[in-house]
């Protein structure tokens, strides 16, 4: 007998960490390789993670609801015999991650003792709102010598032990990293620690603060609402004045239900995009009258392939043409330069009664209709079930949602981050359109219109861009559909 470790996976190179969010085993279970055994979270992606091995689930690590670094150990398989190599799980960061002890020099050294005078302090950032004391950090000059590491050090050496953004939220509030005790791998500040941070009681504000009002000003009244929280200070974004809104409370009858993990990443992913690109959209009319002729005449066919062959594959196919002759909707800002994809990855926007998610289909440029209707037909169904891989959400070059689907005319959609634009398809459906004849004679008639709506960046992408690029998508669908077949 011997026992396999259950490590929580990595899903997605960006990816530290991830949410165990329900167990499909219990304890004293017997479960077969490959068979799914809980369901995790993360920022990317809600799945199933099978078993690596047959056995029997001898113990649960991870409690539903806990989140964890990746390659964390979350349970063990009991099996008939010890097979495969070591798991990959590191040990516990107490054991792997800390650092060698630093050698004693022969006279004993009073590291916690404050510096001589002569020694100036390295002052706090501006407006700190809580500046470790004195006795928690002494300031010290840093030296090249061997010996304890000095708080500069170790603040950078926490630094890289944080994501990009878990960085970048302590500089929009001036939060030291090295004074938040991290829970993740190693010690490392995840952005769970940086918001409980900023939800915590604050001490009393530091004598450098801004001063309070004159004394010959009259005393202003209590607010009728208190002051916006510093989550709500991260939410509008840095440097945006946060106006208080009112008190929400719930009534008598009202149901009040949490957000879920996806539910919270997403309002954060989407406000970010609001506050990071200059959103602008574009609108533009396309009659799907030989689509919807093409659709009557090859249903039969593809139906028989296991297809239904929508509007939106239609859609897809020809995106996917228009992006190889427009590349700058298939960019991406970075810093101050744009990069250009070498690879057209549509991303499928897959509405789910927890949230919404946006698998991707892979070089879709060199996908037929029929293999694109698929790849959108399989993509949902698995996005539904919680059976998406990590690579499955991973390296969208530009994002299709189809609120339509539900009989909205048109929807102005968020760009997903990093990209460069959005294309929302709106309701196909029978409507009245002029029509002109071939002796210019303008008659009503009725025609298979829909809208479709281009969001896009206007750091990168200039209207001429956004309207050259509607114009052809719409040409292949109008002038012939046919082609991509």
């Amino acid at each position: 007998m011997g026992k396999i470790d259950v490590v929580m996976p990595q899903m997605g190179e960006s990816i530290a960490e991830g949410t165990l969010s329900k167990w499909l085993k219990k304890v004293g279970d017997a479960v077969r390789r490959d068979e799914p055994i809980f369901e995790i979270s993360t920022d990317k992606v809600d799945a199933e993670i099978p078993a690596p091995s047959a056995g029997v689930l001898a113990e649960i690590l991870v409690q539903e609801g806990q989140t964890v670094p990746v390659q964390t150990v979350v349970a063990r398989l009991e099996t008939a015999a010890a097979t495969g190599a070591p798991p990959i799980a590191a040990p516990p960061p107490s054991k792997s991650e800390a650092p060698p002890p630093a050698p004693t020099p022969p006279p004993p050294t009073p590291t916690h003792q404050p510096p001589v005078a002569a020694a100036p302090a390295r002052p706090a950032p501006p407006h700190s709102p809580s500046p470790p004391k004195a006795a928690e950090t002494p300031a010290s000059p840093v030296s090249p010598g061997a010996g304890p590491p000095e708080p500069a050090q170790l603040e950078d050496r926490l630094r890289t032990k944080s994501t990009p953004l878990v960085r970048k939220i302590a500089a929009e509030h001036n939060i030291d990293l090295s004074a938040i005790r991290g829970s993740g791998l190693a010690g490392r500040v995840t952005k769970s620690d940086v918001l409980s941070h900023l939800e915590a009681p604050q001490p009393a504000r530091p004598s450098g603060s801004p001063p309070p009002p004159a004394p010959d000003a009259a005393p202003s009244p209590s607010p009728p609402h208190p002051p916006p929280s510093p989550v709500a200070e991260l939410i509008v974004g840095a440097g945006a004045r946060v106006i208080p809104g009112p008190v929400v409370e719930p009534w008598e009858g009202d149901r009040v239900e949490p957000w879920s993990r996806i539910r919270k990443l997403t309002a954060d992913h989407m406000v970010m995009s609001r506050r990071v690109s200059a959103h602008v959209q574009s609108l533009i009319e396309v009659d799907y009258s030989r689509i919807a002729a093409l659709r009557a005449q090859w249903k039969a066919e593809f139906t028989e392939r296991g297809v239904a062959l929508t509007y939106l594959g239609f859609v897809a196919a020809a995106v996917a043409r228009s992006l190889r002759r427009h590349p700058v909707l298939n960019a991406a800002v970075m810093g101050e330069s744009t990069i250009y994809r070498g690879e057209i990855n549509l991303g499928i926007a897959v509405a789910m009664d927890w949230g919404l998610i946006v698998p991707v289909i892979r070089h879709a440029d060199e996908l037929n209709l029929l293999g694109i209707a698929r790849a959108i037909a399989d993509l949902a169904e698995r996005a539904r079930t919680k059976r998406l891989s990590p690579d499955e959400v991973q390296k969208g070059t530009f994002t299709i949602t189809n609120p339509g689907v539900f009989g909205t005319f048109v929807g102005l959609p968020v760009l997903n981050q990093p990209q460069s634009a959005i294309l929302a398809v709106g309701a196909i459906g029978k409507r009245p359109a002029v029509l002109t004849g071939p002796d210019g004679t303008d008659t009503i008639g009725i025609r298979t219109l829909g809208m479709l709506a281009l969001s896009f960046d206007h750091r990168i992408v200039d209207g001429a861009d956004a309207d050259r690029f509607l114009a052809d998508l719409r040409a292949q669908l109008e002038q012939d559909p046919e082609q991509l077949a």
